[in-house]
């Protein structure tokens, strides 16, 4: 949208929302880049220049303004639609990857050449992998200055820079501020109530509805990993370097994040992975602009506008738990996770008590004895196959897999459906296209709207929706009682 001048200062000058983190104004005689909803005084169109990107602004020599602080807007919803290399680079580059792998990892984890990601991602967002990786490294920076009270030389390695130095002049150039500047001028107190614990914002578009997304999280939350206490979403995490505690509140116009780390370079990942959860880079307008184009689904985007499909923070872990919950009640899927979790889980601490480990990883599960299974033999099988695929590396899931050819390799494994597959493209791979025919409350819904009810049917008009039908089925889901559409009390 950067190329297209019109529409970008008509957002400008009505401050439009719902295009913060889509595309980034620089003002050329003030040498500063805003968000569109910044709300200063608009500059002169023949003053404005646009950018696609944090970093695009920067590499071009722009400082973030103090006043809207760009750098901390949602990101853009266009690397969730894409699924080709260069918005798969985008997600891998958002997790860490760069920061921990470098860019030769990148490279080998999509298969390009180090001057082929270079070439691409320059060409579509201004910025090389490098730069991106800075501006992502900048802005932990600034999280961990505003609201710790961390020595600037332990927050300058767990933001990811390789010295102090490199640390306070990108401080410097990209806020205009150094580092103590930024903490005095924090709103906040500085200090947090225990080492390691952060707490933070998390933007979104507006609006968005929290009944389904935190109602789906708290009714299938596996005990001893997830659960819902004092009106926030609990869990633990595994991360590249240690492993965390995660409570997430909504909020009229953020999501209240606070974070428990082992380590704190695992910060940026943290964050990504619970953005990706709460599917908070979402774009909610355009999203139910096009079903409200359906007038059987146009009241239901009316009465609860902004829903959101809930996503997940480890994407294997969202696979066997789908392959747990297949033809069995919420209940009895979050039993056998239970068991999982307890007999192969890691055992974690948590001051509040209500948390006691990870998620197994694929590995640990990969060498169970199936005869230890409260499972039919047929969903062993499926189990231990999916389990062994992921330990082996034979199956990959992540914000860098193909989606079709993830698809197809699910579809080829004992016990996987077209439900099963889809459910893991909805959630664990963050298609907002996948779409579940065959599910029974899908179905349900559908007849109760005067939609088709066979699948078959029901998938010819769906067409419709598309690439947003992953939310048409959360709004269909809606329509039922069931808890996972309610805030817990």
């Amino acid at each position: 949208m950067h190329t297209e001048t019109e529409r970008c200062v008509r957002a400008v000058q009505s401050k439009d929302a719902r295009f913060d983190g889509v595309f980034f104004t620089a003002v050329r005689t003030t040498r500063i880049y805003c968000r569109p909803s910044c709300p200063a005084v608009p500059p002169k169109p023949e003053n404005m220049e646009f950018h696609p990107s944090a970093a695009a602004c920067q590499r071009a020599g722009f400082r973030a303004c103090k006043r809207c602080r760009p750098d901390t807007s949602p990101g853009s919803p266009e690397w969730n639609v894409r699924a080709d290399a260069v918005a798969r680079a985008v997600r891998l580059i958002q997790d860490g990857v760069v920061d921990r792998e470098g860019v030769p990892g990148l490279a080998r984890r999509l298969g390009w050449s180090t001057r082929q990601i270079e070439r691409q991602l320059l060409a579509e967002l201004g910025a090389g992998p490098l730069a991106l990786a800075r501006a992502q490294r900048a802005q932990t920076a600034r999280v961990l200055v505003e609201t710790t009270g961390l020595p600037f030389g332990e927050i300058a390695f767990a933001a990811g820079f390789s010295s102090i130095r490199s640390f306070n002049d990108t401080v410097r150039e990209v806020f205009a501020l150094t580092p103590g500047e930024l903490r005095a001028r924090a709103a906040r107190p500085a200090a947090p109530h225990t080492p390691g614990v952060i707490s933070l914002r998390l933007p979104f578009r507006a609006p968005l509805e929290p009944s389904n997304l935190f109602g789906h999280l708290a009714a299938t939350a596996v005990p001893g990993v997830e659960e819902w206490r004092d009106g926030a979403y609990r869990r633990t995490l595994a991360l590249p370097y240690g492993h965390g505690i995660v409570a997430l509140a909504p909020r009229p116009d953020h999501i209240a994040c606070r974070l428990s780390l082992t380590d704190l370079r695992d910060l940026t990942q943290a964050i990504s992975r619970c953005r990706r959860l709460l599917d908070l880079d979402a774009d909610p307008v355009a999203v139910d602009d096009r079903l409200r184009e359906d007038p059987l689904l146009a009241p239901l985007v009316d009465e609860a506008p902004g829903r959101r499909v809930p996503g997940t923070v480890d994407p294997a872990e969202f696979a066997v738990r789908a392959v747990l919950g297949q033809q069995v009640s919420t209940a009895a899927a979050r039993t056998h996770a239970a068991r999982l979790v307890t007999a192969h889980g890691v055992p974690v601490d948590d001051p509040e008590g209500g948390l006691t480990h990870l998620f197994p990883t694929p590995e640990a599960l990969s060498g169970i004895d199936p005869e230890t299974l409260a499972l039919p033999r047929s969903r062993r099988t499926t189990l231990l196959t999916l389990v062994r695929a992921l330990a082996d590396g034979e199956l990959a899931l992540g914000p860098d897999t193909d989606r079709a050819e993830t698809r197809a390799r699910l579809l080829a494994l004992p016990g996987f459906g077209p439900w099963t597959t889809e459910v893991i493209a909805m959630r664990a791979l963050g298609d907002p296209d996948a779409f579940l025919p065959g599910d029974l409350g899908v179905r349900r819904a559908a007849e109760g709207l005067g939609l088709p009810g066979t699948p078959a049917a029901l998938t010819a008009r769906s067409g419709h929706w598309a690439p947003w039908r992953a939310y048409a089925v959360q709004y269909l889901w809606a329509t039922d009682s069931h808890p996972i559409n309610h805030l817990p009390a």
